[in-house]
């Protein structure tokens, strides 16, 4: 049978014809198509100033500057995300400071947040774990009970939303991923929702290399910024995929239903929350019962791959990286994170599957897991 990803991009021919009238244009780095398509992005988070980038890890050490963040600051987040949440809050010189995550919603345990908090604390960054959101109205409440900026690690979570509202069109700095393996792709890329207008010029210099340039043909740099501009070619790619984005959610949510309808609940597997409101299941993971089998994750991913099944891991918890252990973490100091992390394995989901595609990979899993009991 045909190999089946974890997950695949969609692109229609519209989008195809379209970058090939970008690159006969000429005009291929960031211009007209970049602009169009931070409007657009303003006009679905209901007004909000957005900017793009070529990542969303950009968007959130962007973010990060903007705030003020310094070295010796320090930043609540989790450590069950891709590395580059942390990575992003070391890059500037501050410490990243991390949280537990609740098993259940496989989010940062916001019941632990408080006890994290230190005259040190600048900021909280919380991820949406596949597309699931943190609870907006206690993070919020935490973060202004403490005076704290929020940077939202929302890299996953375009077309989410909490309690009927979009995700990036409310709260404080907001970044998203369009990185091709997310719900809409600009093959890489992200942007990041601003508060107001003021953030604006700050934000251009730093996406730029801190450029500012006048009509006389003169420039000038006044703060050291990066190299994070997003080219046209993309930008249009973003353009065409924001406008199916919607029509993309509503089949992963159809797929989401699908598995949890097909998947042998004797198994013994770990399900993902069932939200079918606020989540865009940009992922459908599952944790599989290790201790019960006589085979590791590494075999059950190799037993799926034998099947013309692909599976992905997201993530490992990054505190147990050789990087962050030489700063002081060890295993044992998030335990929830610690076993998510091992036992979790990513299912294909995208839109292009249809519902016997999912029945397929159910049939695998309870193939491997029921010839590998104890």
């Amino acid at each position: 049978m045909e190999f089946l990803p974890f997950t695949r991009p969609t692109l229609d021919e519209a989008t195809i014809t379209a970058v090939g009238d970008v690159l006969r244009s000429g005009w291929i780095t960031s211009g007209p198509k970049v602009k169009a398509f931070e409007a657009a992005l303003s006009e679905y988070f209901g007004g909000r100033p957005v900017r793009v980038l070529n990542s969303a890890t950009g968007g959130m050490e962007v973010a990060l500057r903007l705030i003020g963040l310094q070295p010796g600051d320090e930043v609540i987040t989790t450590p069950l995300s891709w590395v580059a949440t942390g990575n992003v809050i070391l890059n500037l010189g501050a410490k990243p400071v991390f949280v537990d995550i609740d098993p259940v919603t496989r989010n940062i345990d916001l019941e632990q947040i408080e006890a994290a908090i230190t005259p040190a604390t600048k900021a909280i960054m919380p991820v949406d774990l596949a597309g699931l959101p943190v609870d907006r109205d206690r993070l919020y409440a935490i973060a202004d009970r403490h005076g704290l900026r929020v940077i939202e690690d929302a890299a996953q979570s375009m077309g989410s939303s909490w309690r009927g509202k979009r995700i990036g069109s409310f709260g404080d700095l907001i970044s998203i991923s369009f990185h091709a393996n997310k719900n809409m792709t600009t093959t890489e890329g992200g942007c990041l929702v601003l508060n107001d207008e003021s953030q604006i010029p700050l934000f251009e210099k730093l996406r730029l290399q801190g450029v500012v340039r006048f009509p006389d043909g003169n420039m000038d740099v006044d703060v050291a910024g990066g190299k994070y501009n997003l080219t046209d070619v993309a930008a249009v790619i973003g353009l065409h995929q924001l406008q199916q984005i919607d029509a993309f959610n509503a089949k992963r949510k159809m797929l989401a239903q699908h598995y949890f309808a097909t998947l042998d609940r004797s198994l013994g597997l770990g399900l993902p929350l069932d939200d079918m409101e606020n989540s865009n299941w940009h992922m459908f993971q599952i944790q599989l019962p290790l201790s019960d089998l006589t085979i590791g994750r590494g075999d059950f991913i190799q037993a799926m791959h034998a099947k013309g099944i692909g599976i992905g891991v997201h993530y490992p918890a990054m505190h147990l990286f050789t990087l962050y252990r030489s700063l002081g973490w060890k295993e044992g100091d998030f335990p929830h994170a610690e076993k998510t992390g091992r036992e979790t394995v990513t299912l294909p989901l995208f839109p292009a599957m249809e519902c016997h595609d999912v029945e397929r990979v159910c049939k695998a899993i309870s193939e491997i897991v029921s010839a590998h009991r104890r």
